[in-house]
């Protein structure tokens, strides 16, 4: 069967990463030890890997008419994503984001929104027609949460996926306000790292217990629409809690939660968009009709994968890369049951 249609609604990015020993303390100047400017943003690097990873992807999104802004198309047209959905916004700056990459591949961000936190922001009509297409769609927050739940709306009142609407997964990176209760009554599968977790939540998640407590609390909260909760844990791994089978509004008993080790990176270069790379092979292997324990073992070849490179949309793994990892023999990368 061919693989469904994958839609990301989201910003981009031209990174200026920028190599430093350390950050500088307050009042400090540090001498980089160098620079360059590379396509990203949470929705293009995932529009990106989910081309990448063998997924029919178009990107929905706005750059502004500057020569960052070209360069972003330029650089989805050349990871294999459609953007004819895409808005060139007429005197708007294109999203910029400075990336200080530390030593053994860790980094701070700064982000200036640009065209995409714009209020000019709206749901195209051509976007709309690809939001009704896609088997599955992936959101952030690096975009305005009102164009977000609009988006999720679209997308869920669609024909394409199963059961005649799409599955909508929304990585919470982007921005540390809280969820609006309009978006998570729209969302299948929520997907933060450990601390974003915490902070919607308001419960700690220090250890494995309380990732599942706080994943519990969360499809418990009233009017949510979640079915799971993915947890990304870094270089640990990522932990599911929810109904495998991604129905909203299921039954405690039906609920599961396992634990997804990494697999193990020898030397790591980048971790910029890494969580990116791990949530868009999740949706590009359901889009696909993979489980969500396959999708997300395939997802976690991406991410060791997409480390070994510098940059954010550059290190986006191929296909054949990612399936070669994920089919290896070996026990790293197999999953096991938590206690609900």
């Amino acid at each position: 069967m061919a693989p469904g249609r994958v839609a990301v609604l989201g910003s981009a990015n031209a990174d200026l990463a920028i190599r430093v020993a350390r950050l500088p303390a307050p009042g400090e100047t540090l001498l980089a030890g160098g620079l360059q400017t590379i396509p990203g943003g949470k929705g293009a690097n995932q529009a990106a890997a989910a081309a990448r990873l063998g997924a029919p992807t178009e990107f929905l999104g706005r750059v502004g008419d500057d020569g960052n802004g070209g360069m972003l198309l330029a650089a989805l047209r050349e990871a294999g994503a459609g953007t004819a959905a895409a808005v060139e916004a007429a005197g708007e700056p294109s999203g910029t984001a400075a990336v200080f990459l530390l030593p053994g591949g860790e980094n701070s961000i700064v982000v200036c929104g640009g065209a995409n936190m714009s209020e000019a922001w709206e749901i195209t009509p051509v976007m709309r027609d690809e939001l009704a297409a896609a088997s599955v769609l992936l959101l952030q927050r690096e975009v305005p949460e009102g164009v977000n739940a609009q988006a999720a709306k679209a997308a869920k009142a669609g024909t394409a996926g199963p059961g005649g609407t799409s599955t909508v997964i929304l990585d919470a990176g982007g921005a540390d306000g809280p969820l609006s209760a309009e978006l998570l009554a729209a969302v299948d599968v929520l997907s933060p790292n450990e601390t974003e977790l915490a902070r919607i939540t308001g419960l700690p998640t220090d250890s494995d217990d309380q990732v599942v407590a706080a994943s519990k609390a969360l499809l418990d909260r009233p009017g949510s629409g979640v079915a799971a909760v993915i947890t990304k844990l870094g270089a640990r791994g990522s932990i599911f809690v929810g109904d495998p089978a991604l129905g909203a509004g299921q039954e405690a008993g039906r609920r599961t939660a396992w634990f997804q080790p990494a697999f193990p990176v020898a030397e790591v270069v980048d971790t910029t968009g890494a969580g990116d790379c791990f949530t868009a092979a999740v949706g590009a292997r359901l889009a696909a009709g993979a489980t969500v324990a396959e999708a997300m073992r395939f997802a976690s070849a991406a991410g060791a994968l997409c480390v070994k490179t510098l940059g954010a949309m550059p290190s986006m793994p191929s296909l054949e890369a990612t399936e070669r990892l994920a089919g290896e023999s070996s026990e790293q990368g197999v999953a096991w049951p938590l206690q609900v």
